[in-house]
């Protein structure tokens, strides 16, 4: 009561003593809301003989949006000026939040001087000077100014912070939201590094301001030393532009834009590249490098747009002049995939429509291939791609589930794609390079197709009915029933190398046909529960599948394009339409998939799944026994009577740790053909994971060799904001491969003594493929990041013959920017990858 009455007699005295005039006296009078005065204070001091009034104990004053706290306020009539002192403080209607030791301002509280000036913003930004001033309302100037974006330390809040830029004079100015600095220092845990003349910035309310951005920078021998500075131009609120000149030791003049435009219903950019190389000889001559071009250059462009709700159309293409131009001169690019050896830039443009029980998808791709092992002429064009599929639930003459599928696709290319069958094992050996070299002579016991010449042309039309049922046991019976038809357009094109052989793949004249499969299938299933004391709750279900078809037809008149791959596991035991993973090749005959399901919890957090079956053709033709012209089906497990065994497991004994893995055994000897495990622990200082692999030859799939690998990768936190990690990534049969291969070169030797005989290789079986090392730090404030990546080369693989490796480093300090570069550690001869020398 007494506070509330001191807080009273100070706005009616301060009424009093102040001309009408001034702001302190509008408390008063009536105004708008916005504009009144409101003071808190435990006592009023009144001076006459100075002409001031103080407000005094716990001061908190309400003004124009802003509040000023402190211990007394005083206000000087005659200079019409407020002091504030004692734990002042200033909250902006933004939020931001000044305090200081001493302030001296009008009696609107927008202009004055600070002394010992903190300032923190709504971003957490914060800025420091022994004294400030801020004019007209907007402007502040902090003489031998600080400024960071890092938190205070909680136990040594005196200590400097990670990171701050010291400066002669920081001068804000909100009206351009932009900070100068002048004469400026950037210190590392109070270490001066980095000394910067002038420089200025967007404050925290700025999200896009023309400017210049972080540096880029660029080594390698083939390009040299280069810096680029983009230069971002904010032309209106929904696009503006990039520009990055690039300067290269080497090469010259390095251009590159980027523009991004945002619609009510979409965006789109449009991104490009160019050069005049100074110096092409820098890389290989064609067609294994871009060594004879004196411009290269790109193009590419990306964007989404909605119809409406339910509809979109986008498109993400990209073009370069050639196929290096990316990873010589280190452009990212979204368009790109990219494993060891292959790499291409995907270009797609789409329409998509969705509602709750339909899709709708119609899109088209082209590749280009980014390395000298792929021949661009063998890449196809696809155009169109539909997919629909919608479904009716609880149709009434049916009840349960009706599914429509439709899919049509079209491609070209012009010439075939063919992959030849090493003739014996050592094959690989005494000519590397003749898994990528194709076949001069397509032959149908030595060669695979991958792709035939000419147009490929195929429309599916599918229907499907499944409805669920359980019976009073808990039985769970689901009946099925499927009708597919399909239409082939074969136009194989006949001329040109490698085609002229074409005839015996496919007729020379164009090729119509189709093919009808329905299907009527069961599904069983019967769970059983049971619940144990101290074990849990365990569910043991066995499942049983029965699907019957006709014979597939026209397995080697079809140009398999989309089913090439086939993994036989637990993921498609029980696919209805098959184990094929696209709609060339279609499952037939009669066909039983049978298993058994557990799945069992442990308290709060512990459970287990596992999952074993096996799948019999009961009756007609087995199609994974009928090759097509890749041999889809054969070496799959699934090409005898009774397949393979496939298993899956996961076991979770406590949070944090994981056991996971899938295999296929041998049905008559149980010698495990496929493996995949993996074993994972996470907590919030220490994660650690270890992956295995190991798959059998499928020499009927080109496949001569095992395939045996082990990775281990993890990382643990060292220190606060501080965390290390490593990995490494094993071929555990490579040795097998590489003694082979220096037998096969010392034998050449012994007939051409000028053959060069590499030293013996290493015999033991952890020959690292890879590994890389990096170290972190992120806090609040800033992010740094070294990394150290090797891959090794694998010359029986061909490809590149220098070992790959690249240091990375990455720098980025909230609201300054973000540093990163990448340095190659040695350059590849020949290596088919980069073009390069």
């Amino acid at each position: 009561m007494a506070r509330l009455a001191a807080a009273t007699a100070l706005v009616s005295s301060l009424a009093y003593v102040l001309p009408a005039g001034d702001a302190w006296a509008q408390a008063q009078a009536p105004q708008k809301p916005q504009e009144r005065m409101v003071v808190d204070a435990r006592e009023l001091v009144y001076d006459n003989k100075n002409n001031s009034v103080s407000a005094v104990g716990d001061v908190q004053i309400l003004y124009q949006g802003r509040t000023i706290e402190a211990d007394k306020v005083t206000y000087d009539r005659a200079s019409k000026r407020v002091v504030a002192t004692g734990n002042a403080r200033i909250t902006e209607s933004n939020g931001t939040v000044i305090t200081g030791d001493r302030f001296n301002l009008t009696d609107d509280f927008r202009d004055g001087f600070i002394d010992s000036l903190r300032v923190v913003n709504p971003d957490k930004t914060r800025f420091t000077a022994p004294r400030a001033e801020r004019t007209d309302g907007e402007t502040f100037v902090f003489e031998k100014g600080i400024y960071t974006a890092c938190e205070p330390c909680k136990e040594h809040p005196e200590r400097p912070p990670l990171w701050q830029v010291r400066s002669a004079r920081i001068i804000h100015k909100k009206s351009e939201q932009t900070i100068y600095y002048e004469d400026s220092r950037v210190e590392f845990a109070g270490i001066p590094l980095a000394y910067i003349p002038y420089m200025s910035g967007p404050d925290s309310t700025v999200k896009r301001k023309t400017g210049f951005l972080a540096p880029t920078f660029l080594n390698t021998g083939a390009v040299g030393f280069g810096v680029g500075m983009p230069y971002f131009i904010n032309l209106a609120p929904n696009y503006d532009v990039t520009l990055t000149p690039t300067l290269l030791s080497r090469q010259g003049f390095l251009g590159q834009a980027e523009w991004r435009h945002r619609l009510e219903n979409g965006s789109y950019n449009i991104r490009a590249a160019g050069i005049f190389q100074a110096d092409p000889d820098a890389f290989l001559a064609s067609p294994y490098g871009a060594g004879d071009k004196t411009f290269r250059g790109s193009l590419e462009t990306s964007g989404k747009f909605f119809i409406n709700p339910r509809w979109n159309f986008g498109w993400d293409l990209a073009m370069s002049t050639d196929r290096w131009f990316w990873k010589n001169y280190r452009i990212k690019s979204e368009s790109i995939s990219a494993t060891t050896f292959l790499q291409e830039s995907i270009s797609t443009a789409y329409l998509n429509g969705q509602s709750s029980t339909a899709w709708f998808d119609l899109r088209g791709y082209y590749f280009q291939t980014l390395s000298s092992y792929d021949w661009q002429k063998q890449q196809p064009t696809v155009l169109p791609v539909l997919d629909y599929d919608k479904r009716v639930h609880k149709p009434s003459f049916l009840g349960g589930e009706v599914e429509f599928n439709v899919n049509v696709t079209y491609l070209n290319r012009e010439k075939a794609a063919f992959k030849q069958l090493p003739v014996q094992q050592t094959y690989l050996f005494t000519q590397p390079n003749a898994l990528y070299d194709g076949c001069a002579i397509y032959q149908k016991n030595t060669c695979l197709v991958r792709g035939i010449a000419g147009s490929v042309a195929r429309a599916t039309a599918e229907v499907s009915w499944r409805r669920n049922f359980i019976d009073p046991l808990g039985q769970m019976w689901t009946p099925y029933a499927q009708l597919r038809a399909d239409i082939f357009s074969i136009n194989p094109n006949t001329t040109g190398y490698p085609n002229y052989n074409v005839a015996t793949i496919a007729d020379a004249s164009d090729d119509v046909f189709g093919r009808v499969m329905p299907g009527v299938g069961l599904m069983y299933r019967y769970p059983f529960v049971a619940k144990t004391n101290g074990w849990g709750t365990h569910i043991f279900e066995p499942v049983a599948q029965i699907i019957a078809r006709p014979n597939e037809t026209n397995s080697l008149r079809i140009a398999n394009e989309d089913a090439q791959s086939l993994v036989f596991d637990t993921n498609n035991l029980f696919e209805w339409n098959g184990k094929f993973s696209g709609y060339d090749r279609v499952e037939g005959g009669t066909r039983a998939n049978v298993g058994m399901l557990y799945t069992g919890r442990f308290g709060s957090q512990a459970y287990a799944n596992v999952l074993v079956g096996q799948s019999y053709q009961l009756g007609g033709r087995n199609s994974y026994t009928q090759p097509d012209l890749i041999n889809t089906g054969l070496d799959s497990g699934l090409d005898t009577d009774k397949s393979d065994f496939v298993a899956r497991a996961q076991l979770s004994p406590f949070k944090g740790l994981l056991f996971a893995g899938a295999a296929r055994f041998d049905e008559s000897t149980l010698e495990a053909q496929r493996v995949d495990a993996s074993a994972s622990y996470s907590t919030g200082k220490f994660t650690t994971s270890v992956n295995y692999g190991r798959y059998e030859p499928q020499p009927e799939l080109g496949i001569p060799r095992r395939r045996e690998g082990l990775g281990l990768n993890g990382s643990v936190e060292v220190a606060q904001y501080w965390r290390v990690r490593a990995g490494v990534l094993f071929d555990l049969d490579k040795y097998k491969y590489d003694r082979e291969l220096w037998r096969n070169q010392y034998q050449a030797a012994q007939l051409n003594p000028a053959l060069f005989v590499p030293p013996y290789p290493n015999t033991t079986p952890f020959q690292t493929a890879s590994m890389n090392f990096g170290i972190n730090y992120t806090d609040e404030c800033t992010v740094f990041d070294v990394s150290y990546t090797q891959a090794y080369a694998d010359r029986a693989m061909g490809g590149t013959n220098k070992d790959s490796r690249t240091v990375m480093f990455r720098l980025e300090l909230r609201t300054l920017g973000e540093i990163s570069y990448s340095q190659n550690l040695g350059q590849s001869t020949g290596d088919g990858v980069s073009g390069t020398r």
